[in-house]
C-alpha cells in the first residue's frame, strides 16, 4: 500500500512544521508577550494592594475622629446639662424670691386691708351704739314720759350688744 508508506514522509514533515510553529509562537507568545501582561497584572496588583491598605488607613483614620467626635458630643451635651441645671436653679431661686416678695406684699396688703375692715367694723359699731342709743332715748320718752341720759342710753346698749 502506497498511502502507508507515505505517511511516515507526510507526517515527518507536518510534525516538524507543527514544532517549527508552536516554537515560534511559545517564543513570540511566551517570551515576548506574556511578561508584559504578567508585568501588568503585577502593577495592577499593587495598585489595587496599595489602594486597599489606604483605604484601611482612611477608614482607621476616620473611626479615630469619629471617636474623638463622639467624645467631644459627649463632654459638650454634660457641658449643657449641667448649664441647663445651673440656669433652673437660678431660675427656682429668683422664682423663689419673687413669690417670697409677692407673699410679703400680698400679707402688707391683707394686714392693711385687715385693719380698715376692723376700723370701720368698729365705726359702723361705734355708729349703730349711738344710733340705738339716740332710738332708746326716744323710745323710752315716748312710752314712759321720762328723760334718760345719753350716757345712759349708751350704757343701756353696751350691754344688750354685749349679752347678745
Amino acid at each position: 500500500m502506497p498511502q502507508i508508506s507515505q505517511l511516515a514522509a507526510t507526517y515527518a514533515s507536518q510534525i516538524f512544521w507543527l514544532l517549527l510553529t508552536f516554537g515560534i509562537v511559545f517564543f513570540i507568545v511566551g517570551r515576548g508577550m506574556l511578561p508584559r501582561v504578567q508585568k501588568t497584572i503585577d502593577s495592577r496588583d499593587r495598585s489595587i494592594a496599595d489602594d486597599l491598605a489606604a483605604a484601611s488607613r482612611a477608614r482607621d483614620e476616620a473611626d479615630k475622629a469619629e471617636e474623638a467626635w463622639r467624645l467631644r458630643d459627649h463632654a459638650n451635651r454634660e457641658k449643657a446639662q449641667a448649664l441647663v441645671a445651673e440656669a433652673r436653679a437660678r431660675a427656682a431661686k429668683a422664682t423663689e424670691a419673687t413669690l417670697h416678695a409677692a407673699n410679703e406684699e400680698q400679707a402688707v396688703k391683707i394686714a392693711a386691708g385687715e385693719a380698715e375692715v376692723r376700723a370701720a367694723t368698729n365705726r359702723a359699731l361705734d355708729e349703730i351704739e349711738a344710733v340705738a342709743a339716740e332710738a332708746a332715748q326716744d323710745i323710752v320718752a315716748r312710752v314712759s314720759g321720762a328723760s334718760v341720759t345719753a350716757d345712759e342710753a349708751r350704757g343701756a346698749v353696751k350691754a344688750a350688744m354685749a349679752n347678745g
